[in-house]
């Protein structure tokens, strides 16, 4: 039985060296999906997830703690890094409950980053999705098909999948793709926000 495809979808193809750059040094980059439930890691070590719990009865303390323990995980898997993509605030999502906590948690990890000087990059959730599929309206399920089809990665969860995808995107930023994607997706590129990596890319 033949496995089903997605539409934009190509077969992994590994990126000719003259486009990975082989002669100069890898990038080290990271992708990260922030959530109070379930964050996703992608690093050149493979990909992870945070899950922690919350309940309506925690305190200012307890919600301290958990978004000290998620911090704390996040930046020990990340280390030291090149760049840093991290996916912005889901603005569609503002009404929901624990929006408040997760807006802390963002800005923690965020500003945790910028404090060791690791590049931040920023990419809409919109983009993330259309550098996977070719539309940004694309829904977890079927980004985390497209990211396991196209980098033949072992993905349990849609938060691991956003991760790579977000890892993915800084790479192709800095000219180091982790596979060829049709002009469509690349053009998600364009939607982020990019640090300036002169010193970086010299």
């Amino acid at each position: 039985m033949t496995a089903p495809t997605l539409p934009g979808l190509e077969p992994v193809r590994p990126v000719p060296a003259s486009v990975a750059g082989a002669a100069a040094r890898l990038y080290r980059v990271a992708g990260l999906d922030i959530s109070l439930t379930g964050t996703g890691i992608a690093t050149l070590g493979g990909t992870n997830c945070i899950r922690t719990k919350g309940r309506r009865a925690d305190t200012i303390a307890d919600r301290h703690k958990r978004q000290q323990y998620i911090t704390s995980c996040v930046l020990d898997e990340v280390g030291t890094v090149d760049l840093a993509c991290v996916e912005g605030p889901s603005h569609a999502s503002m009404g929901q409950a624990g929006h408040h906590d997760l807006s802390c948690l963002w800005w923690r990890i965020v500003g945790a980053l910028c404090e060791r000087e690791i590049p931040v990059a920023i990419v809409p959730p919109m983009s993330r999705a259309k550098y996977a599929t070719g539309k940004g309206n694309s829904r977890k399920a079927v980004v985390l098909e497209a990211a396991r089809h196209r980098y033949g990665a072992i993905l349990p969860n849609d938060n691991e999948a956003d991760a790579l995808i977000l890892r993915a995107m800084g790479l192709h930023h800095l000219g180091q793709p982790l596979a060829e994607v049709p002009d469509g997706h690349r053009a998600a590129l364009a939607g982020c926000q990019w640090p300036d990596l002169g010193a970086v890319t010299r």
